[in-house]
């Protein structure tokens, strides 16, 4: 909007002036740098007249290229080159000037807003402003002008000058807590090679090598309770921290996990194991969340006041962390959070999101965030609750017009009616995902779904006990078509689900040594995309297909890995591996047993670790108890 005060002719008239001058001083040689380009813009522009002085500087660039291309002087010619590169400078600057306007806007508004917050509230607002899934967020650079402006507000009311002073202070600490793991975000990448997850205390992670290098208290202790596989949500039990620290942790775990993310996203020497890691860094982060949110929900050394304004911030602060994830080309529509959870206390980590997400609307983020949780939920045998979740997410997907959520869904609900063995919804599901997936060109939907049409046809089939030559035929031709479009999208995860279902069918129709390949294909498959789930059910049935074909030591290592991984995942089928090892150990005697445990220890600590080959007889000991119970 023009100034009132000026008729639009004269402020056009002064900005080609002004960009006349600049190319002059440009062209005598009197320009000292860019910076006094940006200078000239910011003194001979006013607020609110962008789009008058962009219209201004279009004219005289198109003029100008115009006279480069067709000038038949050379001289001309030179100089239109050399006028137009100073245009095209004080285009950049230009952009920069009004980026750095909209950035000071953005500081303005948030400043304003935040000061005239009621009490309580002030921290949930500061959230919106530093949300990563808004465009005009605030940046590290943008908090620390915040601070400086709060600094330089004249606050009397002396709870609200102590409220915003801690805002101004948790920023603070938190961008010099991130400044100082900088230098070393991806150090403890080249000590060794695992997975970023929650891990025991010989394995491998950021927290430790973080814990030692950051000199802030609160995220120390954070760092070594989870570098320790310590509980979270008990160590925040026991804290009494006030807004400072919460805003600290905020700015720091929020910087760590772009920081992460965009560096494995970035990786081009192997993209496969880079995208891995960057789905591992965002559901890490957001575990970290879950278990703080579940802390203070129970923290004793809390008022009511505060504790409803910091539970809402962390699942705030939660569910920025998963509408962003769930925004990816890379999100795993069949995957779970359970993935990378390998700590006792985070295995139920993700119940603490059910009731939070009822009060979030019904958008595409979370249809795709409930798809994300029902396939966790359905891992660990809570069927009732997968079902909610992903007919939940089927709904919203359909409304939000979300075509790839909605096929992941209806593949899901066929998985689950297959888990309840209830197979005529199994295949009716799936043969809604598939003419839903050939119709939308989602060659991964449709390779999902003919794996489960061909898994349910075999199941049934076998229920029924009528396995015959052509329903045989019909289903394995399923299950090789879906196996084959994966291999060409190249979904790991899905690969290893069609390689489980194939070895499946095959143990079923009692062929073990058809079904052995496919097995292990699908053990590889399942951890390259580091899908414990998928990765402890095919080695739970390779165990299954080497017992049918008397190979007793590769049965008992198949066995015992499928029970420890599916074990620490939660999932129900833990017991079939540990009842097939019951029968080995009935079979071998228990002396034999124990010594063939031992010589596999090797193999069995490449995939586990020491202390956990160390855990596995306890862990059968669990399963006899539960037996004779």
């Amino acid at each position: 909007m023009l100034p009132q005060s000026e008729p639009s002719g004269t402020l056009v008239d002064r900005y080609f002036e002004l960009i006349d001058q600049i190319v002059t001083i440009t062209l005598k040689g009197q320009l000292r740098s860019k910076e006094q380009i940006y200078q000239m813009l910011a003194a001979g522009t006013e607020s609110g007249t962008g789009e008058i002085f962009e219209r201004c500087l279009s004219e005289r660039l198109t003029t100008t290229a115009a006279l480069v291309q067709n000038s038949a002087d050379e001289a001309k010619q030179a100089r239109a080159s050399r006028s137009l590169r100073a245009m095209q400078a004080i285009n950049g600057e230009w952009e920069r000037y009004q980026k750095a306007q909209q950035a000071s806007s953005v500081i303005t508004t948030a400043a304003q807003a935040i000061l005239q917050a009621p009490a309580g509230e002030r921290f949930e607002i500061w959230l919106g402003y530093f949300d990563p899934n808004q465009a005009n967020r605030l940046t590290l650079d943008g908090l620390k002008q915040l601070a400086q402006t709060f600094d330089k507000a004249p606050l009397e009311d002396a709870d609200v000058k102590r409220e915003i002073q801690q805002l101004s202070s948790g920023m603070r600490a938190g961008i010099d807590a991130y400044q100082r793991l900088e230098g070393v975000l991806i150090e403890w990448i080249y000590q060794t090679s695992s997975a970023i997850g929650f891990e025991g205390e010989t394995s491998w992670g950021p927290w430790r090598l973080w814990s030692e290098r950051v000199n802030h208290p609160v995220p120390k202790q954070l760092f070594q309770t989870i570098g320790s596989n310590q509980s979270i949500a008990e160590w925040v039990r026991r804290q009494s921290l006030d807004l400072q620290s919460w805003v600290e942790l905020v700015v720091l775990l929020q910087s760590l996990r772009q920081a992460l993310a965009t560096w494995f996203e970035q990786q081009p020497y192997d993209s496969k194991w880079g995208l891995k890691q960057t789905v591992s860094t965002y559901l890490t982060f957001a575990a970290i969340w879950c278990e703080i949110l579940n802390g203070l929900n129970d923290a004793a050394d809390i008022t009511c006041a505060d504790r409803e304004q910091l539970v809402q911030g962390c699942f705030q602060t939660l569910m920025q962390i998963l509408r962003s994830f769930s925004q990816q080309s890379y999100f795993p529509m069949y995957g779970g959070i359970f993935a990378l959870f390998s700590g006792d206390y985070l295995k139920n980590a993700i119940s603490y999101l059910d009731e939070p997400l009822k009060r979030v609307e019904g958008t595409q983020e979370k249809a795709r965030i409930l798809t994300l949780l029902g396939y966790s939920q359905r891992t660990v045998g809570r069927y009732d609750r997968a079902l909610d979740f992903h007919q939940q997410a089927l709904d919203i997907a359909r409304s939000a017009a979300d075509q790839p959520c909605e096929i992941a869904n209806l593949n899901h609900l066929s998985r689950i009616y297959l888990a309840q063995k209830n197979y005529g919804e199994a295949i009716n599901y799936s043969q809604r995902a598939l003419i839903l997936a050939r119709q939308a060109g989602d060659r991964l939907g449709e390779a999902n779904a003919l794996t489960n049409l061909g898994y349910s046809e075999v199941l049934s089939a076998q229920a029924l006990e009528r396995l015959d030559r052509d329903d045989y035929e019909l289903a394995v031709n399923y299950l090789q078509q879906g196996l084959a479009l994966a291999e060409k999208q190249g979904d790991r995860q899905s690969q290893s689900l069609c390689y489980n279902s194939l070895g499946i069918a095959y143990v079923i129709l009692a062929e073990p040594q058809t079904a052995i390949p496919y097995l292990e294909k699908g053990v590889k498959a399942a951890m390259a995309s580091g899908d414990l789930y998928l990765q402890g059910l095919n080695f739970a049935y390779l165990a299954e297909a080497c017992h049918a074909r008397l190979e007793r030591e590769r049965a008992v290592l198949a066995a015992l890995l499928a029970m420890y991984l599916l074990e620490q995942i939660n999932a129900a089928e833990w017991r079939q591996p540990a009842g097939l090892l019951i029968v080995l150990q009935g079979q071998l005697g228990e002396i034999t047993f124990e010594q063939l445990r031992r010589q596999l220890r090797a193999e069995l600590t490449a995939v586990i670790g020491v202390d956990d080959y160390d855990h596995l007889p306890q862990l059968l000991a669990n399963y006899r108890k539960t037996l004779e119970g």
